[in-house]
């Protein structure tokens, strides 16, 4: 016969502390979300910035083999 094990009722619960809700206002969402928007666009400037180099580069070798 198999042993039960005793069942433990006092398991811990995760306790995660969140912030309190506060309702918004359209107003508000929408500079969130517009702030959001600039970031991201920022973001994927820098990242396109580095990606026009690597190519420059890529571009540079190419030229370099093409020549040869």
């Amino acid at each position: 016969m198999p042993i039960q094990k005793p069942q433990d009722t006092k398991s811990p619960a995760p306790k995660s502390e969140r912030k309190a809700w506060k309702k918004k206002t359209p107003e508000q969402v929408l500079f969130e979300q517009a702030d959001k928007l600039k970031t991201e666009i920022a973001e994927m400037e820098d990242e396109l910035k580095a990606k026009r180099r690597q190519l420059q580069k890529f571009e540079e070798a190419k030229k370099l083999f093409e020549s040869t």
